[in-house]
């Protein structure tokens, strides 16, 4: 399989995609999937626009909302993370990941998926400590806190990418992981990003979470973006064998290497479909009352504590859970859009404030998996009313959403709303304090044979998910990085100061 790596896109889909298929002209190979690391901006409209954290100057429509309408469509398969340069709003109802546009596909604040038998992981946003440990409580129309806070990521995510375990093939941040500068060579990096030193010399460039995960798989290969240059490492296993490749790519602007091409072999008994990662889906389930939407502090459970702290699932859970799917793990093409995109030849243009929607993709997985919308629960938590299904593009009230998205968690409120509804929401349900049961153990014959039955089934399809995977990673000398001709759009040079890591 080749595989397209990009590091910060900024919604210059056209440019990326006619450089890709340059490449495919230029070398007469083919294309498979396309990777992008962030600062996406999958902008639909103009009221997508007031949701990006950059100053009014820099905010353009690009080209995402040509692929949102359907003018467009992504001429190869294309899967991305969030940066901190989004349109938070649309990202933000897609939590657990979904499709952004036909061909085009979200991978939420964390998610794990596989294509051909190849396992990707990736992880949303940029650290920050302050934020850290919070709920997802932020919502649009945000203010000028919680427009940054909102991609910045949260303990609940690293605490779930942590209960993974098997290989891992590719791993996707935005953030560069901490340390990882030494890894590699510095001197070249300093060279053209002086003013790195001071944060190198002081360990703070880069995410503590990401190393951390980094040092928890070794994946065979890691790749970033957000700092704006190419740069390469090797990271050893401390006591072992595994090597982690990790690669940070550029943003896309002409002479700038913002795109790289690995080659790995694949199941080619698989179709390169992407799928739903069975075990991710298990801790997904199995960690749902973990899920907090307030900004108060929010502890993931440890050793010490008297609740259930290691959710690796056993054979058992990922068999139920596999049942919840009817089998099959392949993501449904149910792109659906939400809001109208923009119309550039449209005369009279009205901006409507941006609000939180309730995405019928999420809804639809959360509803077959058993786990909550964080838009729901923060449409009940803030006691609103009515809200918008991308379903109709027509106002539902909460409890007609309500009565079709079973709650199974929630939030500690004092003032919650009175209304009850399915899953019968008590003040007391808001104060979790142990993981949701999965069936309860009994000794009923029927239950214990669907058990096994389900057992024989996943061990099949677990083999035919993990075959082993080699890698044929391209060097520099091999990998052609296609300078856009004059006929190109230009592009506009940003400040640096939009795309420091202080935002």
């Amino acid at each position: 399989m080749r595989i397209a790596v990009e590091g910060c896109a900024h919604g210059e889909l056209d440019i990326i995609y006619e450089t890709i298929q340059e490449m495919e002209k230029t070398n007469g190979k083919k294309i498979d999937l396309l990777i992008c690391c962030g600062d996406f901006q999958s902008i639909r409209n103009l009221s997508d626009l007031h949701c990006m954290a950059v100053p009014d100057k820099y905010k353009d429509m690009c080209t995402f909302y040509k692929y949102y309408s359907g003018e467009k469509i992504a001429p190869v398969l294309t899967i991305f993370i969030g940066g901190n340069h989004e349109a938070s709003n649309y990202l933000q109802e897609l939590p657990y990941g979904g499709w952004v546009a036909p061909n085009i596909y979200y991978l939420g604040y964390a998610n794990v998926i596989t294509i051909g038998g190849i396992r990707i992981a990736g992880l949303s946003g940029i650290y920050k400590s302050q934020h850290w440990m919070q709920g997802h409580h932020e919502k649009p129309p945000y203010n000028e806190n919680t427009i940054r806070s909102v991609y910045h990521i949260r303990n609940l995510e690293i605490f779930r990418l942590k209960q993974l375990t098997g290989n891992i093939d590719i791993f996707l941040s935005h953030d560069w992981p901490s340390g990882i500068t030494k890894y590699g060579d510095e001197n070249i990096l300093l060279k053209g990003k002086p003013f790195f030193k001071n944060d190198i010399e002081n360990n703070m460039l880069g995410s503590p979470p990401c190393m951390e995960l980094l040092e928890h798989h070794y994946p065979n290969y890691w790749f970033s973006a957000h700092l704006h240059c190419k740069f390469a490492a090797l990271v050893p296993e401390k006591e072992g064998t595994r090597i982690t490749k990790f690669l940070a790519l550029d943003k896309c602007l002409p002479k700038r290497k913002f795109l790289q091409v690995i080659e790995i072999k694949h199941n080619l008994d698989l179709p390169l479909k992407l799928h739903y990662d069975l075990e991710w889906l298990t801790i997904l389930y199995l960690t749902n009352h973990l899920l907090s939407v307030k900004s108060g502090i929010h502890y993931m459970p440890g050793q010490y504590g008297n609740t259930r702290w290691i959710f690796t699932p056993t054979v058992e859970e990922k068999a139920l859970v596999l049942k919840k799917f009817n089998y099959n793990l392949q993501i449904p093409l149910n792109f659906t859009q939400t809001v109208k995109p923009y119309n550039p030849d449209a005369i009279d243009i009205s901006v409507e404030p941006p609000q939180l929607l309730v995405n019928i993709q999420t809804t639809h997985f959360c509803n077959t998996l058993g786990i909550d919308d964080p838009s729901v629960l923060l449409l009940l938590m803030n006691n609103t009313k009515e809200f918008k299904s991308n379903e109709s593009l027509m106002e539902t009230s909460c409890e007609q959403i309500s009565s079709s998205h079973e709650i199974s968690s929630s939030f500690d409120e004092d003032n919650i709303l009175n209304s009850t509804f399915d899953g019968s929401l008590t003040n007391d349900s808001f104060n979790r304090t142990s993981p949701l049961n999965l069936s309860p153990k009994s000794n009923n014959e029927e239950q214990e044979s669907e058990i096994n039955n389900s057992k024989d089934i996943i061990n099949e399809s677990l083999n035919s998910l993990s075959s082993t995977v080699n890698y044929d990673c391209t060097d520099d000398s091999n990998t052609h990085f296609i300078q856009i001709e004059p006929n190109c759009k230009k592009f506009k040079r940003r400040n640096h100061s939009i795309y420091s890591n202080t935002l």
